[in-house]
């Protein structure tokens, strides 16, 4: 297969494509000098294109799969909700383009599901299809709900049925933000089952109680994992989650940097997910984003596919047919 993968980041398409057997000349767009090398190091053959705005039909050969997430930031209800007219999220356009030039057999884009209907309602009207939502926690220790547009059916996948604590390295300490919690300030409780009986939000920093809130800390929605209080501060970069259920959503902005996000060990045991840990939860070989930074590996998975996912998806494309 000829294969054209917009807003590439690390190749995780490629990743999922190896997966399914299916051997392609790849050919890829990214802007981000981290990620490229990422890409280059694990898939040397892979034909790099640079910047979207720049690639015409002029010079590539019949593709055909054309697949890419295009940016969220304008999208996500997280971003500044300029939507389509943001000058990252306005990037879909240069999808719709190559889609209209190229005409491939197949196509795959993702996008976020807390979009606004008027946004989800013009891509889906400018591609011609409806979306499917899939939420990564069918197949991953993260609750990552994200919209995906094909012009192939697909239906959802099967619960792995796979947790946090699934996932995580064993021995791992954060030198960073090594913290323990005092248990006796629980009265002969644990802090989780203290936070998840009392539903009270307990504020952390340095091993220290700084004081305590009477808000709800547990997520409402049973896939994601419970939060049971914070570091430092009221903010989301600065959630504690139960590492009994699922991962929250890992997002460039937050996954690393000044803005982790801790897992609590042992009910009494902080730490921020280690990179590795991250790339399970995209469901990525462990270590395949060494080689840059911690903070642009952070960054780059959280804006990465959930590898089983599109592997799920493409795995519907006809007359193909993998198990």
């Amino acid at each position: 297969m000829n294969v054209l993968s917009l807003f590439d980041g690390c190749s995780c398409a490629r990743v999922a494509l190896d997966r399914l057997g299916i051997s392609c000349t790849y050919y890829a767009s990214e802007i981000d000098k981290y990620a490229i090398k990422i890409s280059k190091k694990n898939y040397p053959d892979i034909i790099h294109l640079g910047d979207v705005t720049e690639i015409t039909r002029e010079g590539l050969p019949s593709i055909d799969l054309l697949i890419g997430g295009s940016p969220c930031q304008d999208l996500s209800i997280a971003g500044k909700q300029k939507g389509l007219n943001g000058k990252r999220s306005g990037l879909f356009y240069e999808y719709l383009r190559l889609l209209e030039e190229t005409t491939p057999e197949y196509f795959v884009l993702e996008n976020v599901a807390s979009m606004k209907k008027e946004w989800r309602d013009i891509i889906s009207r400018e591609l011609g299809v409806e979306p499917v939502m899939i939420d990564s926690a069918l197949v991953s220790a993260q609750s990552r709900k994200r919209l995906y547009w094909t012009n192939f059916p697909v239906e959802q996948p099967g619960d792995k049925g796979i947790l946090l604590k699934d996932i995580l390295e064993s021995g791992v300490v954060d030198r960073e933000k090594s913290l323990c919690i005092d248990a006796n300030y629980f009265k002969g409780t644990t802090p989780l089952h203290y936070a998840n009986r009392h539903v009270r939000q307990v504020v952390f920093k340095n091993g220290e109680v700084l004081g305590e809130f009477f808000r709800v800390v547990k997520s409402s929605k049973r896939s994601e994992a419970k939060r049971v209080g914070y570091i430092g501060r009221n903010s989301l970069g600065y959630r504690v989650y139960s590492i009994e259920a699922k991962s929250p959503t890992i997002i460039s902005n937050v996954a690393g940097g000044n803005k982790p996000t801790y897992v609590m060990f042992n009910n009494k045991e902080i730490r921020k997910l280690s990179p590795i840990e991250c790339e399970r939860l995209q469901t990525l070989p462990d270590n395949y984003t060494e080689g840059v930074s911690n903070t642009q590996r952070y960054k780059m998975l959280g804006n990465a596919f959930t590898v089983d996912v599109i592997v799920h998806i493409l795995s519907f494309m006809y007359p193909l047919s993998f198990s």
